[in-house]
């Protein structure tokens, strides 16, 4: 029966070569879109994820990180009197105005961090030293956004919010979400360069202690210190998640254009195998007059789905690697874990083995009288 099934397939290339091409395109826009999906997701929170900070204490109603507001500096010494507080920390984040060579201006996110403790500093570092930032208007910057902020080497200089800034360093895998890129620089810089009134600070990072639970210190912050929020950092990290995906439609957006990708596929895949099912109708009425049951030519359509799909799935993945390729040397965001590729894989199965139903319902038809008819 598999030699059959092969026969059928192969039979006419033009026909599974266009079948082929349909399942790839689709595999290609599925995995590329769930990647930017992900990368996306992540992305959003990548500082609070890469921050070694248990509880986040922002403004109250506050709804994500990129649009912190500031409070009173005060909170940090409430905080620290609460029980298993190990330390808490003060930590910038405020918009800017970077002066870029050509005399534009460029919209950043400064973020500013102690240089003492390197609670909040960048992680990975590309050029420079981030205890650098210790000294008047020193900043790093991402390596992703080098063009857009004017290609300044390290030692080069502008202008923040009409303030002398340095480049000192240069750092990777901080790019912003909202396409406003970061400048990393120590809190007393930062908060010397924003628009933000001194005695105010944006988050209150804090550690918990060994031997106390991260909940139970996060309870007695909330009973101590008022007016503002207080989150785990999984919490907050998936409170920001949810606003840029949900809230705003682009998680939902990046998805129905993955789940047209299925629908692609399966159409293309259906008419495929459907039409070649058609045009084999007196050899399927053959193999049913001299014996072959129902699930001997149902297993010759599956036979004909799942080579579909392994083929089809190899030459789409090969093409997702070029595209991926491509869009990383742009500094475009994808993120394919191993899980999703073999989610992936499995998704591909089951939209050609769903292709076949209508061909399986139409061989199940099949009068065996047929074959002897003129």
């Amino acid at each position: 029966m598999v030699s059959i099934a092969r026969k059928n397939l192969f039979h006419d290339k033009t026909r599974f070569l266009v079948a082929l091409a349909g399942i790839s395109f689709a595999v290609v826009l599925i995995t590329v879109q769930l990647g930017v999906y992900l990368a996306f997701r992540s992305n959003v929170s990548v500082l609070i994820d890469h921050t070694a900070a248990d509880i986040w204490i922002t403004a109250h109603g506050l709804e994500n990180f990129d649009f912190g507001r500031p409070f009173s500096e005060k909170k940090v010494y409430e905080v620290e009197e609460v029980p298993g507080v190990a330390w808490a920390d003060k930590y910038m984040l405020s918009f800017g105005y970077w002066k870029t060579p050509s005399g534009s201006q460029e919209t950043v996110q400064m973020v500013g961090f102690d240089p003492e403790t390197m609670v909040g500093s960048p992680w990975d570092i590309v050029k420079g030293n981030p205890q650098d930032v210790k000294y008047f208007n020193s900043v790093f910057y991402d390596e992703a956004e080098t063009n857009r902020l004017g290609n300044l080497p390290i030692g080069g200089e502008t202008e923040i919010n009409n303030h002398r800034v340095r480049v000192v360093g240069i750092v990777r895998g901080a790019r912003s979400f909202i396409q406003s890129p970061y400048i990393f620089t120590s809190y007393k810089n930062a908060l010397a360069l924003s628009f933000i009134t001194k005695g105010n600070t944006v988050y209150v990072l804090v550690k918990v202690a060994p031997g106390y639970s991260v909940k139970d210190v996060q309870r007695r912050i909330k009973e101590t210190v008022k007016d503002v929020d207080v989150y785990t950092a999984p919490e907050f990290s998936k409170k920001t998640q949810d606003y840029w995906m949900i809230n705003t439609g682009t998680g939902v957006a990046l998805l129905a254009v993955a789940l047209m990708g299925v629908v692609i596929g399966t159409v293309i895949v259906a008419n495929t195998i459907y039409t070649s099912t058609t045009e084999h109708l007196k050899e399927f009425g053959t193999l049913k007059a001299i014996g072959a049951s129902n699930w001997d030519l149902y297993a010759i359509i599956i036979e004909q789905a799942l080579i579909n799909s392994v083929i089809g799935f190899a030459v789409g993945m090969a093409v997702t690697y070029m595209v991926t390729q491509a869009m990383k040397k742009g500094h475009l965001p994808i993120l394919l874990p191993l899980p999703v590729l073999v989610g992936i894989f499995f998704l591909t199965v089951m939209m050609c083995l769903w292709s076949s139903v209508l061909s399986i319902s139409k061989v199940t038809r099949i009068d065996p009288a047929m074959v002897f008819k003129s």
